[in-house]
């Protein structure tokens, strides 16, 4: 197959070995694997306050936004939107559990992506990865899964409240209970099946038969996409720059610094284009991108924006190149159209997905090495915390306290790097000065 001229000098195709064809089909793949976040990211952030309609339309432009720029720039088959997992700490515990408001919030997470970005300029963000310990690498992801299910457990009504017990089983005969036991199913038995778009199916499915029941109400599918004056711009940058609010954005700095660093890692790998240290061609680029489209994606709205581990799927389907990722941002923008089937997927529909997520976050767990309790018992407590504590900034904080205290004890503190010691510092003075207080 002959290429254009402009594709075939913008994303060098024969020299990575693609076609046009390829990396279209790659792109469309990458986008049906995770369009799912259009629909449940303006319910999570809903529960927030948030205009669902306004953040169905920004999830779409900065996922579009994101996708395009790491096409054009780094030229990398990687797509980007808002992260599950912060989406759902900023509206169900900074908003929710803290009662901080959205715009607040939402500058939070904006001030953690400039420092993100700040780190990135500086040179600084591969250094603190190389220097923050696997065990507390893994104990964020698996937390963070931990946090992640039981949000979407308790949404499918599967775990509810008990002031004797703290949880409980809910009514296990209720249509929620039963719809998002049936939408994590799905996700879990096509997944294993190697079917890519099973999220996508789950949502619909679930969907559908609520819709049977009279729990959903249908209004259409087409219209033009909503005004989104109500959140783009309404962050609220003054008020997030406040001692209490330290933590918070060092959390949403830090777990997007692992997250979208992991991912690229990971999906340059299986595209074969990483060596055996982790690096990969146009890394600096990249991680600018992943940087700026997280400023921006704050400043219109959403939460923190990370590169997707779902374009793996793209690239077993042969995606090489920012070709994939262009398809993908562009079917990003179409899809901004179809805003009136946001609206009717059900709290239920979701939950399937939030539990599915903690399912893969979770798998990380066995790279610690649990004979070594020096290891083992900061992982333990930086992912225990995080559910039970229903915050990532204490997880984090008592994790990176908890392995300084293991090294110390046990005589191993030449173990213990400059930047773990600086972190758990931080983190200690805050728990002293400003939660102590």
């Amino acid at each position: 197959m002959t290429h254009p001229g402009l594709l075939q000098r913008v994303f060098k195709l024969q020299e990575h070995g693609t076609t046009v064809r390829t990396e279209v089909i790659a792109g469309i793949t990458t986008f049906l694997t995770m369009v799912y976040i259009v629909f449940v990211n303006p319910q999570i952030l809903g529960v927030a306050g948030m205009d669902t309609r306004a953040v169905f339309v920004t999830t779409c432009l900065i996922a579009a936004f994101g996708s395009i720029l790491m096409g054009l720039v780094a030229n990398l088959p990687v797509a980007l939107a808002p992260a599950m997992g912060l989406n759902a700490f900023f509206a169900f515990v900074v908003v929710g559990a803290m009662g901080v408001s959205w715009q607040v919030g939402m500058g939070a997470i904006f001030w953690g992506a400039v420092g993100l970005l700040l780190l990135t300029l500086f040179r600084v963000r591969y250094w603190m990865i190389a220097n923050i310990p696997l065990s507390l690498r893994v104990g964020i992801s698996a937390g963070i899964g931990l946090l992640i299910a039981l949000i979407g457990l308790k949404n499918a009504g599967i775990i509810v409240a008990n002031k004797d017990t703290l949880v409980m089983v809910g009514d296990l005969t209720s249509h929620s209970v039963l719809l998002g036991a049936l939408g994590f199913f799905i996700i879990a038995i096509l997944a294993s099946r190697n079917i890519h778009i099973a999220v996508l199916v789950s949502i619909v499915v679930t969907t559908l038969i609520g819709m049977a029941l009279g729990d959903v109400t249908f209004n259409g599918v087409f219209s033009m996409p909503t005004g989104i004056g109500s959140v783009v711009g309404q962050v609220d940058l003054a008020g997030a720059l406040n001692i209490g609010m330290a933590g918070i954005i060092f959390s949403f700095m830090l777990v997007n610094l692992f997250d979208s660093s992991g991912t690229l890692i990971g999906v340059t790998d299986k595209a074969g284009l990483a060596d055996e240290n982790g690096k990969f061609p146009r890394m600096k680029q990249a991680l600018y991108v992943d940087s700026v489209s997280s400023v921006a994606g704050s400043f219109i709205g959403t939460s923190s924006v990370t590169a997707y581990i779902e374009s793996s799927s793209g690239v077993s389907v042969g995606g090489r190149t920012g070709l994939m990722a262009v398809v993908t941002g562009l079917l990003f923008l179409l899809v901004m159209f179809l805003s009136p089937l946001a609206g009717i997927v059900p709290t239920y529909a979701a939950a399937g997905a939030l539990i599915y997520v903690g399912v893969l976050m979770t798998s990380s767990l066995s790279r610690v090495k649990w004979d070594d309790l020096t290891e083992a018992v900061p992982a333990f407590v930086t992912a225990a915390m995080m559910p039970f504590s229903f915050s990532i900034t204490e997880g984090i904080a008592l994790g990176f306290i908890s392995y300084c205290v293991m090294k110390l004890g046990t005589g191993r503190w030449r173990e213990i790097s400059p930047c773990l010691v600086v972190v758990a510092l931080l983190f200690v003075l805050k728990i002293v000065f400003v939660d102590g207080h």
